[in-house]
């Protein structure tokens, strides 16, 4: 037996659980009732998380910091691979077959986090002058956030290309970039605004025709049928949802993949405005939470980027996903975290939070021994 360091207690960061945990219950539930076999899959995703979780948390996760470009250029080959290897799902070829356990995999998901982990051990390795990073740094963060940003949109995947492309930029813009960087940027932004008129030919020329129908569709006046059945559900929900054999959306099938992209308008329709309301309150509390954590640690540049990324990746996931279900913006492919059927998006943020709390409870321990739990 041995004795937990009462520190690592004291720095363990329960409010991520506390907000999180609800949230998985509940998606647990909502699958449960739409797809009991799906479940079962879910809590093997759910299992394998918590045990890839539980021991990057144990583990000295420091010494291991060498190992986070491997990550990186491991899920760019990844991505490589889904070009070459990859199944096609929903008009999209995105995953890679695990062979002989019938599982897949999205590397479009993990380059999430290999790419939070690489600019936040790059800028540790080499933080901003008190200026900003100049030309010479911005072109190389800009070339590992681009390089996964046009692989992604290769698959097509143009929702989490742009997802990964605003969390990119959106880190370098928190942690500092030279001024006069930013008014070129402005003065670029700028431009294309006002081209727009003209650039509208050259770039519908550049994107797929499953895109160009996403696009028109949310333009046209009438919802399409996807979206109809979700504004529907939402709608019938009320303010504190139905019982499960009144959920006809889902039930009846007229609700397509509320198991997954579309179980928010479910949760409507089950739980009503206040259940939404309670998980939206969940998750704006733990994105609070996270860029509070990133502003308190800016001395600590992996603990600071890799906080506000999560809060970032969080808030661009949830807003996204809200707003296509309410034909506020066009139909993505983009899960909502914690909430909705995935094994690729769950582990993750499983990852994600597990290195976080790695960092909080030991960030005031530099030294390890032989085993970091024991005094």
């Amino acid at each position: 037996m041995f004795n937990v360091n009462r520190r690592i207690i004291a720095h363990f960061d329960y409010l991520i659980i506390l907000t999180t945990l609800p949230i998985i219950l509940i998606s647990l539930k909502l699958i449960y009732e739409i797809n009991p076999n799906l479940t079962i899959k879910q809590i093997i995703y759910m299992s394998v998380t918590l045990f890839i979780s539980l021991l990057i948390f144990i583990l000295p996760i420091k010494r291991f910091f060498w190992l986070i470009p491997f990550y990186y250029w491991s899920s760019i080959i990844l991505l490589i691979f889904v070009e070459f290897f990859g199944v096609k799902k929903f008009g999209a070829q995105r995953w890679l077959e695990i062979p002989f356990i019938g599982l897949s995999i999205q590397p479009s998901e993990f380059i999430k986090s290999a790419l939070i982990l690489m600019l936040a051990y790059s800028i540790s390795n080499d933080p901003p002058p008190k200026e900003g990073y100049k030309l010479k740094g911005f072109l190389k963060y800009s070339f590992f956030i681009l390089l996964p940003v046009v692989l992604v949109k290769i698959q097509p995947d143009l929702g989490t290309s742009i997802l990964i492309f605003i969390m990119g930029y959106g880190i370098l813009f928190l942690v500092g970039i030279h001024k006069k960087i930013i008014m070129t940027i402005s003065a670029i932004v700028a431009f294309i605004l006002l081209a727009i008129p003209i650039a509208i030919p050259i770039i519908y020329n550049h994107f797929n025709e499953y895109q160009l129908d996403r696009i028109e569709q949310f333009l046209d006046p009438k919802p399409q049928y996807q979206v109809q059945q979700s504004m529907i559900a939402i709608g019938s929900g009320g303010l504190f949802g139905k019982e499960l054999e009144n959920a006809t959306q889902a039930q009846l099938k007229f609700l397509p993949v509320p198991e997954s992209d579309f179980i928010f308008p479910y949760l409507m329709e089950r739980f009503g405005l206040v259940g939404a309301m309670v998980v939206l309150f969940l998750y704006g509390l733990l994105i609070l939470h996270l860029l509070i954590l990133s502003y308190s640690n800016k001395k600590d540049r992996i603990l600071q980027v890799l906080s506000a990324s999560i809060a970032f990746l969080l808030f661009i996931h949830v807003s996204v996903n809200v707003l296509m279900t309410t034909k506020l913006a066009p139909v993505t492919g983009i899960p909502l975290p914690f909430l909705s059927y995935g094994g690729s998006s769950f582990l993750t943020f499983g990852i994600l939070f597990a290195l976080l709390q790695n960092l909080l409870a030991f960030r005031f321990i530099f030294e390890y021994n032989s085993f970091p739990f024991t005094k």
